[in-house]
């Protein structure tokens, strides 16, 4: 198995981190959002919403510096964390995870359905603090927020 690094990225892996983004968001989310919110969501827009926070973004590359999958963080908090379909069970995730705990990060927000994500940050040391609803591109959803164990969220 190739050796997982997380780094910082630069402009020219956006294209190939927004495909990232998009066929995982659509393998994650295909049972949770409805289909008209998923073809909304497209690699350009990835790329776009990126840019505008590289400081922000990590991403887990191969040996061969192939992008396995992304995190991006505000402050504290975990806003993404993906990893390619294709990828996945390589450590990709756990190495992004250890990355954004050790970059700070102690809460992050998931929706409520997703058993798969729930069940790896949980097994990572994040415990559930509370379930909530709100609005998701115009549909109100079910979420929770999860904390590091030992703080608060």
């Amino acid at each position: 198995m190739d050796a997982v690094t997380v780094r910082l990225p630069v402009a020219a892996d956006l294209p190939a981190v927004a495909e990232v983004a998009w066929r995982s968001t659509r393998a994650a989310f295909e049972h949770i959002l409805p289909a008209a919110i998923l073809d909304r969501k497209r690699p350009e827009d990835f790329a776009r919403r990126f840019a505008a926070r590289l400081p922000d973004l990590r991403i887990a590359v191969d040996a061969k510096g192939t992008p396995l999958g992304f995190s991006l963080m505000t402050g504290s908090h975990l806003d993404m964390l993906f990893v390619d379909p294709k990828a996945q069970g390589r450590s990709a995730g756990t190495v992004l995870l250890a990355d954004a705990v050790a970059r700070g990060c102690r809460t992050l927000e998931s929706f409520a359905h997703n058993r798969l994500a729930r069940g790896f940050y949980e097994a990572r040391g994040f415990r559930l603090c509370r379930s909530y609803r709100r609005l998701y591109e115009g549909i109100e959803m079910p979420f929770v927020l999860y904390a590091l164990a030992g703080d608060r969220g």
